[in-house]
């Protein structure tokens, strides 16, 4: 699967209640979710991101409380992958399990710019900085996750294998 956007740039310690502050946490509406994405960061984003966007971040993105909201209200605002130096675990599984691909790729988190234009090859591990003409190695997802990314998430991934079977 390759993707290609726009980078957005953030920095270290990107909590859940920054990409999705609690008082929005009365709805699970992902349009609704996607309208207040990272707002108290940059109150524009939702309107800026467009569909295909990545995210890159510093280290420990994610972390604060587990809910889903967060993950969820990203991918819900058009993002299409996130790339950081490094992920809170419950963050990590909780986009693995709405289908939201993440890698972890300190050099790219590093070097790529906001507004620079990226291509990810999720299968390859490799990101293309296609602004600076440079590729950065990341570890890709091991194969069954990749089916589970590739299906929609974790329930869509057990429906298609339950459907299979039938």
């Amino acid at each position: 699967m390759n993707l290609k956007g726009k980078a957005w740039k953030f920095g270290n310690d990107i909590d859940t209640d920054v990409i999705i502050p609690a008082r929005y946490l009365n709805t699970s509406d992902p349009a609704e979710l996607a309208k207040h994405c990272m707002e108290d960061i940059d109150a524009n984003f939702s309107r800026k991101v467009e569909k295909g966007d990545l995210i890159i971040a510093g280290d420990n993105f994610g972390c604060g409380s587990s809910r889903e909201h967060a993950p969820i209200s990203i991918k819900a605002a058009g993002v299409s992958c996130i790339i950081a130096k490094s992920f809170a675990r419950i963050f990590f599984r909780n986009a693995i399990n709405i289908g939201l691909p993440i890698l972890i790729c300190p050099e790219a988190a590093e070097k790529i710019a906001e507004g620079d234009q990226v291509e990810v090859d999720l299968a390859a591990g490799s990101i293309k900085n296609l602004t600076k003409n440079e590729v950065y190695q990341a570890q890709p997802f091991p194969p069954f996750m990749q089916e589970i990314i590739s299906a929609g998430g974790l329930i869509p991934y057990v429906d298609q294998k339950r459907r299979e079977k039938s």
